[in-house]
């Protein structure tokens, strides 16, 4: 599935995202399994951050040495990488303490630009601006 971010919240990209990964819009959906599709975010860069989230979001990670609490800013972060701050936000939604999430989240592809190199598997276009 091909998905144009220009101009959706993070929020309801992430959870539409999280969703068609994890294979909860077939009727064939187990949640043990693995039945989600490849999911092609492009325009990661024209996606909106509502509210102060730009100032106020703040996502940490450690080194595990002392010392070593880092953060990011979600405005610096949609500005300098785009593609993690959607990484981030769908990777939250995925289970995170089995196998199964990280196998979903492989399949996750995210572009800041309009361009992709997933044409040859001709992807179909989502508008979620229509489900939403």
């Amino acid at each position: 599935m091909l998905i144009d971010a220009t101009d959706i919240s993070l929020g309801r990209l992430a959870s539409t995202v999280a969703s068609i990964l994890r294979g909860k819009n077939k009727p064939t959906y187990t949640p043990s399994v693995d039945v989600g599709d490849h999911v092609i975010v492009i325009n990661a860069g024209k996606l909106k951050l509502t509210g102060k989230k730009a100032s106020d979001k703040i996502y940490y990670h450690h080194s595990q040495h002392p010392g070593g609490l880092k953060h990011e800013v979600a405005g610096d972060l949609l500005r300098d990488n785009p593609a993690r701050l959607v990484e981030y936000a769908v990777k939250k939604m995925l289970p995170n303490k089995n196998t199964l999430g990280k196998q979903q989240f492989m399949k996750l592809h995210v572009y800041a630009g309009e361009e992709h190199p997933h044409t040859a598997q001709q992807p179909q276009v989502l508008d979620i601006k229509n489900l939403i």
